[in-house]
Protein backbone atom coordinates (compact mmCIF):
# COMPACT_ATOMS: atom_id res chain seq x y z
CA UNK A 1 0.00 0.00 0.00
CA UNK A 2 2.89 2.39 0.70
CA UNK A 3 4.04 2.58 -2.92
CA UNK A 4 0.48 3.06 -4.15
CA UNK A 5 0.04 5.84 -1.62
CA UNK A 6 3.14 7.64 -2.86
CA UNK A 7 1.66 7.65 -6.35
CA UNK A 8 -1.63 8.95 -5.02
CA UNK A 9 0.09 11.75 -3.13
CA UNK A 10 2.26 12.71 -6.09
CA UNK A 11 -0.82 13.06 -8.28
CA UNK A 12 -2.80 14.95 -5.67
CA UNK A 13 -3.48 18.69 -5.85
CA UNK A 14 -0.46 20.80 -5.16
CA UNK A 15 1.66 19.06 -7.79
CA UNK A 16 3.22 21.43 -10.34
CA UNK A 17 0.65 22.58 -12.88
CA UNK A 18 -2.28 21.28 -10.81
CA UNK A 19 -5.04 23.80 -10.07
CA UNK A 20 -8.19 21.76 -9.50
CA UNK A 21 -8.37 18.80 -7.16
CA UNK A 22 -9.01 15.51 -8.95
CA UNK A 23 -12.41 13.87 -8.53
CA UNK A 24 -12.75 10.55 -6.76
CA UNK A 25 -16.07 8.89 -7.68
CA UNK A 26 -17.54 6.44 -5.17
CA UNK A 27 -19.50 3.45 -6.41
CA UNK A 28 -19.17 1.15 -3.40
CA UNK A 29 -16.93 -1.31 -5.20
CA UNK A 30 -13.54 0.18 -6.08
CA UNK A 31 -12.31 2.36 -3.21
CA UNK A 32 -8.69 1.47 -2.45
CA UNK A 33 -6.92 1.71 0.88
CA UNK A 34 -4.36 4.08 -0.66
CA UNK A 35 -7.18 6.42 -1.78
CA UNK A 36 -8.62 6.27 1.72
CA UNK A 37 -5.32 7.34 3.29
CA UNK A 38 -4.91 10.09 0.69
CA UNK A 39 -8.35 11.55 1.42
CA UNK A 40 -7.66 11.27 5.16
CA UNK A 41 -4.19 12.84 5.18
CA UNK A 42 -3.07 14.55 1.99
CA UNK A 43 -2.53 18.31 2.42
CA UNK A 44 -4.84 18.97 -0.54
CA UNK A 45 -7.30 16.14 -0.96
CA UNK A 46 -9.28 14.84 -3.93
CA UNK A 47 -12.90 15.94 -4.13
CA UNK A 48 -15.24 13.02 -3.60
CA UNK A 49 -18.64 12.46 -5.23
CA UNK A 50 -21.13 9.67 -5.83
CA UNK A 51 -20.77 7.83 -9.13
CA UNK A 52 -23.92 7.97 -11.33
CA UNK A 53 -24.46 4.22 -11.08
CA UNK A 54 -24.43 4.47 -7.28
CA UNK A 55 -27.14 7.13 -7.40
CA UNK A 56 -29.30 4.87 -9.59
CA UNK A 57 -29.00 1.92 -7.20
CA UNK A 58 -29.77 4.08 -4.19
CA UNK A 59 -32.87 5.51 -5.83
CA UNK A 60 -34.11 2.02 -6.72
CA UNK A 61 -33.89 0.69 -3.15
CA UNK A 62 -35.36 3.90 -1.75
CA UNK A 63 -38.43 3.31 -3.93
CA UNK A 64 -38.59 -0.33 -2.81
CA UNK A 65 -38.50 0.79 0.84
CA UNK A 66 -41.34 3.26 0.28
CA UNK A 67 -43.50 0.55 -1.31
CA UNK A 68 -42.94 -1.81 1.63
CA UNK A 69 -43.78 0.92 4.15
CA UNK A 70 -46.97 1.77 2.23
CA UNK A 71 -47.95 -1.91 2.29
CA UNK A 72 -47.71 -1.97 6.10
CA UNK A 73 -44.90 -4.53 6.18
CA UNK A 74 -43.03 -4.56 9.51
CA UNK A 75 -39.42 -3.64 8.71
CA UNK A 76 -36.66 -3.72 11.29
CA UNK A 77 -35.45 -0.24 12.19
CA UNK A 78 -37.95 1.34 9.79
CA UNK A 79 -41.43 0.50 11.02
CA UNK A 80 -40.20 -1.55 13.99
CA UNK A 81 -37.92 -0.74 16.89
CA UNK A 82 -34.18 -1.30 17.19
CA UNK A 83 -32.38 -4.25 18.74
CA UNK A 84 -34.52 -6.30 21.07
CA UNK A 85 -37.32 -3.75 20.49
CA UNK A 86 -37.86 -5.12 16.98
CA UNK A 87 -41.21 -6.66 17.98
CA UNK A 88 -42.71 -3.19 18.45
CA UNK A 89 -44.17 -2.09 15.15
CA UNK A 90 -45.05 1.54 14.50
CA UNK A 91 -47.08 3.25 11.80
CA UNK A 92 -45.17 4.49 8.78
CA UNK A 93 -45.99 8.06 9.77
CA UNK A 94 -43.61 7.66 12.74
CA UNK A 95 -40.71 6.26 10.71
CA UNK A 96 -38.84 9.57 10.40
CA UNK A 97 -39.23 10.37 14.09
CA UNK A 98 -37.84 6.94 14.93
CA UNK A 99 -34.61 7.85 13.09
CA UNK A 100 -34.30 11.11 15.01
CA UNK A 101 -34.60 9.28 18.32
CA UNK A 102 -32.04 6.70 17.20
CA UNK A 103 -29.40 9.40 16.82
CA UNK A 104 -30.34 10.89 20.17
CA UNK A 105 -30.14 7.79 22.34
CA UNK A 106 -26.93 6.64 20.68
CA UNK A 107 -25.17 9.98 21.22
CA UNK A 108 -23.34 8.87 24.36
CA UNK A 109 -19.70 8.31 23.38
CA UNK A 110 -16.90 9.09 25.81
CA UNK A 111 -13.21 9.87 25.69
CA UNK A 112 -11.21 12.15 23.45
CA UNK A 113 -12.44 12.89 19.93
CA UNK A 114 -10.80 10.93 17.15
CA UNK A 115 -8.09 12.65 15.13
CA UNK A 116 -9.08 14.46 11.91
CA UNK A 117 -7.53 11.81 9.66
CA UNK A 118 -9.69 9.15 11.30
CA UNK A 119 -12.76 11.38 10.96
CA UNK A 120 -12.14 11.96 7.24
CA UNK A 121 -11.58 8.27 6.62
CA UNK A 122 -14.78 7.47 8.52
CA UNK A 123 -16.87 9.78 6.34
CA UNK A 124 -15.30 8.47 3.14
CA UNK A 125 -15.74 4.80 4.01
CA UNK A 126 -19.31 5.28 5.24
CA UNK A 127 -20.25 7.08 2.04
CA UNK A 128 -18.64 4.39 -0.09
CA UNK A 129 -20.46 1.58 1.73
CA UNK A 130 -23.78 3.38 1.27
CA UNK A 131 -22.91 3.97 -2.40
CA UNK A 132 -23.38 0.26 -3.04
CA UNK A 133 -27.03 1.22 -2.98
CA UNK A 134 -28.66 -1.46 -0.84
CA UNK A 135 -29.21 0.54 2.36
CA UNK A 136 -32.28 2.46 1.11
CA UNK A 137 -30.85 5.89 1.85
CA UNK A 138 -31.42 8.84 -0.48
CA UNK A 139 -28.47 10.06 -2.55
CA UNK A 140 -29.07 13.55 -1.15
CA UNK A 141 -28.08 12.42 2.36
CA UNK A 142 -24.82 10.82 1.21
CA UNK A 143 -24.06 13.77 -1.05
CA UNK A 144 -24.31 16.07 1.99
CA UNK A 145 -21.94 13.76 3.86
CA UNK A 146 -19.46 14.09 0.99
CA UNK A 147 -19.99 17.86 0.83
CA UNK A 148 -18.96 18.01 4.48
CA UNK A 149 -15.89 15.92 3.72
CA UNK A 150 -14.95 18.14 0.77
CA UNK A 151 -15.31 21.25 2.95
CA UNK A 152 -13.41 19.56 5.81
CA UNK A 153 -16.40 19.78 8.13
CA UNK A 154 -15.90 16.80 10.43
CA UNK A 155 -18.07 15.38 13.21
CA UNK A 156 -16.42 15.31 16.61
CA UNK A 157 -16.60 11.58 17.35
CA UNK A 158 -15.53 10.31 20.80
CA UNK A 159 -13.32 7.26 20.46
CA UNK A 160 -15.07 5.12 23.07
CA UNK A 161 -18.50 3.55 22.99
CA UNK A 162 -18.56 0.81 20.35
CA UNK A 163 -18.42 -2.95 20.85
CA UNK A 164 -18.28 -3.41 17.08
CA UNK A 165 -21.36 -5.63 16.91
CA UNK A 166 -24.11 -3.66 15.17
CA UNK A 167 -21.24 -1.80 13.64
CA UNK A 168 -20.19 1.46 15.27
CA UNK A 169 -23.60 2.62 16.46
CA UNK A 170 -22.50 5.17 19.04
CA UNK A 171 -19.59 6.73 17.09
CA UNK A 172 -21.50 6.94 13.81
CA UNK A 173 -24.46 8.65 15.49
CA UNK A 174 -22.26 11.76 15.52
CA UNK A 175 -22.09 11.59 11.72
CA UNK A 176 -25.89 11.47 11.51
CA UNK A 177 -26.34 14.38 13.88
CA UNK A 178 -23.89 16.51 11.90
CA UNK A 179 -25.98 15.96 8.76
CA UNK A 180 -29.09 17.12 10.59
CA UNK A 181 -27.28 20.25 11.79
CA UNK A 182 -26.92 19.11 15.40
CA UNK A 183 -23.92 18.78 17.65
CA UNK A 184 -20.44 20.26 17.26
CA UNK A 185 -17.99 19.74 14.42
CA UNK A 186 -14.46 20.59 13.38
CA UNK A 187 -14.72 23.20 10.65
CA UNK A 188 -11.32 23.80 9.09
CA UNK A 189 -9.77 22.68 12.37
CA UNK A 190 -11.95 24.91 14.57
CA UNK A 191 -14.76 23.65 16.80
CA UNK A 192 -18.15 25.08 15.80
CA UNK A 193 -21.83 24.16 16.00
CA UNK A 194 -22.73 21.93 13.06
CA UNK A 195 -25.53 24.22 11.90
CA UNK A 196 -23.18 27.21 11.69
CA UNK A 197 -20.50 25.22 9.87
CA UNK A 198 -22.99 23.94 7.30
CA UNK A 199 -24.39 27.40 6.74
CA UNK A 200 -20.91 28.85 6.35
CA UNK A 201 -20.22 26.37 3.56
CA UNK A 202 -23.54 27.09 1.86
CA UNK A 203 -24.95 23.70 2.85
CA UNK A 204 -28.36 22.86 4.31
CA UNK A 205 -28.98 20.11 6.87
CA UNK A 206 -31.25 17.21 5.96
CA UNK A 207 -34.31 15.82 7.70
CA UNK A 208 -33.72 12.09 7.79
CA UNK A 209 -36.42 9.82 6.45
CA UNK A 210 -37.26 6.20 7.23
CA UNK A 211 -34.20 3.94 7.64
CA UNK A 212 -31.69 6.70 6.93
CA UNK A 213 -30.44 7.18 10.48
CA UNK A 214 -29.98 3.43 10.80
CA UNK A 215 -28.17 3.31 7.44
CA UNK A 216 -25.70 5.90 8.72
CA UNK A 217 -24.92 4.28 12.08
CA UNK A 218 -25.28 0.55 11.38
CA UNK A 219 -21.85 -0.20 9.91
CA UNK A 220 -18.13 -0.74 10.43
CA UNK A 221 -16.82 2.55 9.04
CA UNK A 222 -15.34 4.01 12.24
CA UNK A 223 -13.34 0.89 13.06
CA UNK A 224 -12.34 0.57 9.40
CA UNK A 225 -10.96 4.12 9.44
CA UNK A 226 -8.65 3.29 12.35
CA UNK A 227 -7.73 -0.01 10.72
CA UNK A 228 -6.85 1.36 7.28
CA UNK A 229 -4.65 4.09 8.75
CA UNK A 230 -2.97 1.67 11.17
CA UNK A 231 -2.23 -0.76 8.32
CA UNK A 232 -0.71 2.02 6.23
CA UNK A 233 1.46 3.22 9.11
CA UNK A 234 2.55 -0.36 9.83
CA UNK A 235 3.80 -0.61 6.24
CA UNK A 236 5.94 2.49 6.72
CA UNK A 237 7.18 1.07 10.01
CA UNK A 238 8.22 -2.16 8.28
CA UNK A 239 10.41 -0.21 5.88
CA UNK A 240 11.92 1.81 8.74
CA UNK A 241 12.70 -1.42 10.59
CA UNK A 242 14.46 -2.80 7.52
CA UNK A 243 16.50 0.37 7.23
CA UNK A 244 17.39 0.18 10.92
CA UNK A 245 18.45 -3.44 10.49
CA UNK A 246 20.72 -2.58 7.55
CA UNK A 247 22.33 0.29 9.49
CA UNK A 248 22.66 -1.83 12.64
CA UNK A 249 24.49 -4.49 10.62
CA UNK A 250 26.85 -1.85 9.25
CA UNK A 251 27.66 0.05 12.45
CA UNK A 252 28.12 -3.21 14.39
CA UNK A 253 30.41 -4.56 11.64
CA UNK A 254 27.99 -7.42 11.20
CA UNK A 255 27.78 -10.19 8.63
CA UNK A 256 25.83 -9.11 5.50
CA UNK A 257 25.69 -12.73 4.30
CA UNK A 258 22.86 -13.26 6.80
CA UNK A 259 20.60 -11.62 4.20
CA UNK A 260 21.68 -13.66 1.16
CA UNK A 261 18.75 -14.57 -1.09
CA UNK A 262 19.66 -18.28 -1.04
CA UNK A 263 18.71 -18.53 2.63
CA UNK A 264 15.28 -17.06 2.16
CA UNK A 265 14.43 -19.02 -0.95
CA UNK A 266 14.57 -22.09 1.27
CA UNK A 267 11.75 -20.69 3.44
CA UNK A 268 9.93 -18.48 0.96
CA UNK A 269 7.27 -16.62 2.90
CA UNK A 270 6.32 -13.68 0.68
CA UNK A 271 6.77 -11.03 3.37
CA UNK A 272 10.10 -12.48 4.51
CA UNK A 273 11.42 -12.52 0.94
CA UNK A 274 10.39 -8.88 0.53
CA UNK A 275 12.00 -7.85 3.82
CA UNK A 276 15.29 -9.58 3.08
CA UNK A 277 15.31 -8.12 -0.45
CA UNK A 278 14.86 -4.63 0.96
CA UNK A 279 17.68 -5.08 3.49
CA UNK A 280 20.00 -6.38 0.78
CA UNK A 281 19.20 -3.37 -1.37
CA UNK A 282 19.93 -1.04 1.51
CA UNK A 283 23.24 -2.76 2.23
CA UNK A 284 24.41 -2.82 -1.38
CA UNK A 285 27.74 -1.08 -1.82
CA UNK A 286 28.43 -0.72 1.87
CA UNK A 287 31.26 -2.06 4.03
CA UNK A 288 31.83 -5.80 4.15
CA UNK A 289 31.46 -6.11 7.90
CA UNK A 290 32.59 -9.14 9.86
CA UNK A 291 31.69 -12.80 9.93
CA UNK A 292 33.37 -15.56 7.92
CA UNK A 293 36.27 -14.22 5.96
CA UNK A 294 36.97 -11.38 8.39
CA UNK A 295 39.79 -13.38 9.94
CA UNK A 296 42.71 -14.85 8.04
CA UNK A 297 42.39 -18.53 7.12
CA UNK A 298 43.76 -20.77 9.85
CA UNK A 299 45.68 -23.94 9.15
CA UNK A 300 46.79 -24.67 12.68
CA UNK A 301 45.66 -27.40 15.09
CA UNK A 302 43.85 -27.30 18.36
CA UNK A 303 41.94 -24.13 19.15
CA UNK A 304 41.86 -20.43 18.47
CA UNK A 305 39.58 -17.58 19.53
CA UNK A 306 38.02 -15.74 16.59
CA UNK A 307 38.18 -11.97 16.73
CA UNK A 308 34.58 -11.67 15.52
CA UNK A 309 31.58 -13.96 15.81
CA UNK A 310 30.55 -16.00 12.78
CA UNK A 311 26.88 -15.16 13.42
CA UNK A 312 25.24 -11.94 14.55
CA UNK A 313 22.66 -12.02 17.30
CA UNK A 314 19.08 -12.90 16.47
CA UNK A 315 17.81 -9.32 16.52
CA UNK A 316 19.95 -8.63 13.44
CA UNK A 317 20.21 -12.05 11.78
CA UNK A 318 16.52 -12.93 12.13
CA UNK A 319 15.16 -9.45 11.38
CA UNK A 320 13.71 -10.40 7.96
CA UNK A 321 11.72 -13.14 9.65
CA UNK A 322 10.33 -10.74 12.27
CA UNK A 323 9.59 -7.86 9.90
CA UNK A 324 8.49 -10.35 7.24
CA UNK A 325 5.83 -11.69 9.58
CA UNK A 326 4.47 -8.15 9.79
CA UNK A 327 4.57 -7.82 6.01
CA UNK A 328 2.74 -11.13 5.56
CA UNK A 329 0.16 -10.02 8.12
CA UNK A 330 -0.33 -6.82 6.14
CA UNK A 331 -0.90 -8.74 2.91
CA UNK A 332 -4.01 -10.50 4.15
CA UNK A 333 -5.07 -7.67 6.46
CA UNK A 334 -5.20 -5.27 3.52
CA UNK A 335 -7.15 -7.79 1.47
CA UNK A 336 -9.75 -8.06 4.21
CA UNK A 337 -9.91 -4.32 4.79
CA UNK A 338 -10.38 -3.57 1.10
CA UNK A 339 -13.40 -5.89 1.07
CA UNK A 340 -14.72 -4.26 4.26
CA UNK A 341 -14.58 -0.68 2.95
CA UNK A 342 -16.36 -1.80 -0.23
CA UNK A 343 -19.17 -3.70 1.48
CA UNK A 344 -22.77 -3.14 2.50
CA UNK A 345 -22.22 -3.49 6.24
CA UNK A 346 -25.73 -2.45 7.19
CA UNK A 347 -29.00 -4.04 8.26
CA UNK A 348 -31.57 -4.51 6.88
CA UNK A 349 -30.59 -4.48 3.21
CA UNK A 350 -33.03 -3.84 0.37
CA UNK A 351 -32.99 -5.62 -2.96
CA UNK A 352 -34.12 -3.55 -5.95
CA UNK A 353 -36.80 -6.22 -6.61
CA UNK A 354 -38.56 -5.08 -3.44
CA UNK A 355 -37.23 -7.71 -1.02
CA UNK A 356 -35.93 -6.66 2.39
CA UNK A 357 -33.47 -8.99 4.12
CA UNK A 358 -32.20 -8.99 7.70
CA UNK A 359 -28.70 -10.19 8.49
CA UNK A 360 -25.45 -9.42 10.29
CA UNK A 361 -23.23 -7.61 7.79
CA UNK A 362 -22.61 -4.94 10.41
CA UNK A 363 -20.47 -7.36 12.43
CA UNK A 364 -16.87 -6.17 12.70
CA UNK A 365 -15.21 -9.56 13.07
CA UNK A 366 -12.81 -9.26 10.15
CA UNK A 367 -11.61 -5.82 11.22
CA UNK A 368 -11.11 -7.08 14.78
CA UNK A 369 -9.23 -10.18 13.68
CA UNK A 370 -6.88 -8.29 11.36
CA UNK A 371 -6.17 -5.59 13.92
CA UNK A 372 -5.49 -8.02 16.76
CA UNK A 373 -3.04 -9.81 14.48
CA UNK A 374 -1.51 -6.58 13.24
CA UNK A 375 -0.82 -5.16 16.68
CA UNK A 376 0.96 -8.37 17.75
CA UNK A 377 3.18 -8.28 14.64
CA UNK A 378 3.92 -4.57 15.11
CA UNK A 379 4.79 -4.99 18.79
CA UNK A 380 7.19 -7.78 17.84
CA UNK A 381 8.96 -5.41 15.41
CA UNK A 382 9.17 -2.76 18.13
CA UNK A 383 10.77 -5.32 20.44
CA UNK A 384 13.22 -6.29 17.68
CA UNK A 385 14.30 -2.66 17.29
CA UNK A 386 14.74 -2.27 21.03
CA UNK A 387 17.00 -5.34 21.10
CA UNK A 388 19.07 -3.93 18.23
CA UNK A 389 19.33 -0.64 20.11
CA UNK A 390 20.73 -2.48 23.14
CA UNK A 391 23.47 -3.98 20.98
CA UNK A 392 24.38 -0.57 19.58
CA UNK A 393 24.53 1.38 22.86
CA UNK A 394 26.06 -1.30 25.11
CA UNK A 395 29.87 -1.27 25.03
CA UNK A 396 29.85 -5.02 25.81
CA UNK A 397 28.22 -5.75 22.45
CA UNK A 398 28.82 -2.80 20.09
CA UNK A 399 32.23 -3.89 18.83
CA UNK A 400 34.29 -0.89 19.82
CA UNK A 401 31.72 1.92 19.77
CA UNK A 402 31.61 4.18 22.81
CA UNK A 403 29.41 3.35 25.84
CA UNK A 404 25.93 4.74 25.22
CA UNK A 405 27.31 6.30 22.02
CA UNK A 406 28.84 9.25 23.85
CA UNK A 407 31.26 11.39 21.84
CA UNK A 408 34.92 10.43 22.02
CA UNK A 409 36.65 12.70 24.54
CA UNK A 410 40.33 13.14 25.25
CA UNK A 411 41.32 11.66 28.60
CA UNK A 412 42.03 15.07 30.10
CA UNK A 413 38.92 16.74 28.70
CA UNK A 414 36.56 18.51 31.10
CA UNK A 415 33.65 16.61 29.48
CA UNK A 416 35.17 13.18 30.11
CA UNK A 417 32.91 11.21 32.45
CA UNK A 418 30.12 13.79 32.47
CA UNK A 419 27.95 12.61 29.59
CA UNK A 420 25.62 9.62 29.27
CA UNK A 421 24.61 9.85 25.61
CA UNK A 422 21.78 7.50 24.69
CA UNK A 423 21.25 5.98 28.13
CA UNK A 424 17.96 7.84 28.56
CA UNK A 425 16.90 7.08 24.99
CA UNK A 426 17.26 3.35 25.62
CA UNK A 427 15.21 3.62 28.79
CA UNK A 428 12.50 5.47 26.88
CA UNK A 429 12.50 2.92 24.06
CA UNK A 430 12.24 0.06 26.54
CA UNK A 431 9.25 1.75 28.16
CA UNK A 432 7.54 2.25 24.79
CA UNK A 433 8.00 -1.40 23.88
CA UNK A 434 6.62 -2.55 27.22
CA UNK A 435 3.54 -0.40 26.68
CA UNK A 436 3.11 -1.72 23.14
CA UNK A 437 3.35 -5.30 24.37
CA UNK A 438 0.72 -4.57 27.01
CA UNK A 439 -1.74 -3.63 24.25
CA UNK A 440 -1.32 -6.95 22.41
CA UNK A 441 -4.00 -8.79 24.39
CA UNK A 442 -6.57 -9.69 21.70
CA UNK A 443 -9.57 -7.42 22.05
CA UNK A 444 -11.70 -9.88 20.09
CA UNK A 445 -11.35 -12.39 22.93
CA UNK A 446 -13.47 -10.15 25.16
CA UNK A 447 -16.86 -10.47 23.52
CA UNK A 448 -19.66 -9.70 25.94
CA UNK A 449 -23.43 -9.83 25.75
CA UNK A 450 -25.08 -6.43 25.62
CA UNK A 451 -28.30 -4.65 24.60
CA UNK A 452 -30.67 -6.94 26.52
CA UNK A 453 -28.98 -10.08 25.10
CA UNK A 454 -29.82 -9.09 21.52
CA UNK A 455 -26.17 -8.28 20.79
CA UNK A 456 -25.11 -11.44 22.60
CA UNK A 457 -21.93 -12.00 20.54
CA UNK A 458 -19.94 -8.90 19.65
CA UNK A 459 -16.73 -8.32 17.67
CA UNK A 460 -14.85 -5.70 19.70
CA UNK A 461 -13.48 -4.66 16.31
CA UNK A 462 -13.36 -0.95 17.13
CA UNK A 463 -11.36 -1.50 20.31
CA UNK A 464 -8.98 -3.82 18.43
CA UNK A 465 -8.48 -1.18 15.72
CA UNK A 466 -7.87 1.59 18.26
CA UNK A 467 -5.38 -0.67 20.06
CA UNK A 468 -3.58 -1.33 16.78
CA UNK A 469 -3.36 2.40 16.17
CA UNK A 470 -1.79 2.88 19.60
CA UNK A 471 0.71 0.05 19.17
CA UNK A 472 1.80 1.40 15.78
CA UNK A 473 2.32 4.88 17.24
CA UNK A 474 4.50 3.47 20.04
CA UNK A 475 6.50 1.41 17.55
CA UNK A 476 7.09 4.47 15.37
CA UNK A 477 8.65 6.24 18.35
CA UNK A 478 10.88 3.23 19.08
CA UNK A 479 12.01 3.23 15.44
CA UNK A 480 12.75 6.95 15.63
CA UNK A 481 14.89 6.54 18.75
CA UNK A 482 16.77 3.64 17.21
CA UNK A 483 17.35 5.48 13.93
CA UNK A 484 18.77 8.50 15.76
CA UNK A 485 21.07 6.18 17.72
CA UNK A 486 22.19 4.41 14.54
CA UNK A 487 23.14 7.71 12.92
CA UNK A 488 25.15 8.59 16.03
CA UNK A 489 26.85 5.19 15.80
CA UNK A 490 27.59 5.74 12.11
CA UNK A 491 29.23 9.07 12.88
CA UNK A 492 31.36 7.41 15.56
CA UNK A 493 32.24 4.37 13.44
CA UNK A 494 32.86 6.29 10.23
CA UNK A 495 30.46 7.02 7.39
CA UNK A 496 32.58 4.93 5.02
CA UNK A 497 30.90 1.87 6.52
CA UNK A 498 27.51 2.98 5.12
CA UNK A 499 26.10 2.20 1.71
CA UNK A 500 24.70 4.90 -0.57
CA UNK A 501 21.19 4.09 0.67
CA UNK A 502 21.96 4.19 4.38
CA UNK A 503 24.10 7.29 3.82
CA UNK A 504 21.05 8.98 2.26
CA UNK A 505 19.04 8.04 5.34
CA UNK A 506 21.81 9.43 7.54
CA UNK A 507 21.71 12.72 5.62
CA UNK A 508 17.94 13.02 6.08
CA UNK A 509 18.07 12.22 9.79
CA UNK A 510 20.88 14.68 10.33
CA UNK A 511 18.62 17.43 8.94
CA UNK A 512 16.18 16.59 11.72
CA UNK A 513 18.56 15.92 14.61
CA UNK A 514 22.25 16.94 14.83
CA UNK A 515 25.07 14.79 16.10
CA UNK A 516 24.92 14.42 19.87
CA UNK A 517 28.11 16.13 20.98
CA UNK A 518 26.99 16.25 24.61
CA UNK A 519 23.93 15.50 26.71
CA UNK A 520 20.85 17.49 25.66
CA UNK A 521 17.06 16.97 25.55
CA UNK A 522 15.99 14.77 22.60
CA UNK A 523 12.20 14.76 22.89
CA UNK A 524 11.63 17.04 19.91
CA UNK A 525 14.21 15.17 17.84
CA UNK A 526 12.26 11.95 18.37
CA UNK A 527 9.08 13.66 17.20
CA UNK A 528 10.67 14.98 14.01
CA UNK A 529 12.14 11.62 13.03
CA UNK A 530 8.93 9.83 13.94
CA UNK A 531 7.02 12.16 11.60
CA UNK A 532 9.47 11.39 8.80
CA UNK A 533 8.74 7.69 9.26
CA UNK A 534 4.96 8.07 9.57
CA UNK A 535 4.59 10.41 6.60
CA UNK A 536 6.62 8.17 4.30
CA UNK A 537 9.27 10.88 3.86
CA UNK A 538 12.00 8.48 4.95
CA UNK A 539 11.02 5.80 2.43
CA UNK A 540 10.35 8.26 -0.37
CA UNK A 541 13.70 9.99 0.13
CA UNK A 542 15.52 6.73 -0.51
CA UNK A 543 13.26 5.35 -3.24
CA UNK A 544 13.07 8.60 -5.23
CA UNK A 545 16.85 8.83 -5.24
CA UNK A 546 17.06 5.27 -6.55
CA UNK A 547 18.78 4.05 -3.41
CA UNK A 548 17.40 1.16 -1.42
CA UNK A 549 14.43 -1.03 -2.20
CA UNK A 550 10.99 0.18 -1.11
CA UNK A 551 9.23 -3.15 -0.73
CA UNK A 552 5.46 -3.08 -0.79
CA UNK A 553 3.78 -2.40 2.54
Amino acid sequence: MADKLSAAFSSSPGSPGSFEPPMLPLDGHRLTLAETVTVARAPRRPRVALAPEAVSRMEATTRAKADLIAAGVPIYGVTAGFGDSNTRQIHGDKAAALQENLLRFLNCGTGAAAEPDVLRATLLVRANCLARGYSAIRPRVVELLLDCLNHDILPLIPERGSVGASGDLVPLSYVGRMLTGEGDVLDGGERRPAAAALAGAGLSPVALEAKEGLALVNGTSFMSAFAVLAAHDAGELAYAAELCTAMASQVLLGNPAHFDDFLFQQKPHEGVLASARTIRGLLAGGGHGGGPGADEAWTGDGFRQLERPIQDRYSVRCAPHVVGALRDTLIWAEQMLEIEVNSSNDNPLFHPDGTVLNGGNFYGGHVGQTMDSLKIAVASVADLLDRQLELVVDEKFNNGLTPNLIPRYEAGSWDAGLHHGFKGMQISASSLVAEAQRWTMPATSFSRSTEAHNQDKVSMGTIAARDARSVVELAQEVAAIHLIALCQAADLRGLEHLSSATAAAHTLVRKLTPFLDGDRPLQEDIGRVRNAIRSGELRRTLSESGRGVAALG
